[in-house]
């Protein structure tokens, strides 16, 4: 039986150069529940699950069709 890959996380800044957003724009969309949610690692880290970025991202290119 094969196990799945554990999934690729991204950091805020990261995050930020995918999507070419701020990361004062990101936080605001998080806040909004506009932006996907992070993995929390720790008390003061956060993570994006990469393929979860990636879906956001086709999602807004669809959006414009």
């Amino acid at each position: 039986m094969a196990t799945a890959a554990a999934p690729t996380l991204l950091s805020m800044k990261q995050a930020s150069a995918m999507t070419t957003l701020s990361v004062s724009s990101i936080k605001r969309m998080m806040a909004a529940g506009t932006f996907p949610k992070p993995v929390r690692l720790g008390e003061s880290r956060i993570a994006f699950v990469d393929a979860e970025i990636h879906a956001w991202v086709r999602a807004r290119i669809a959006e414009r069709d």
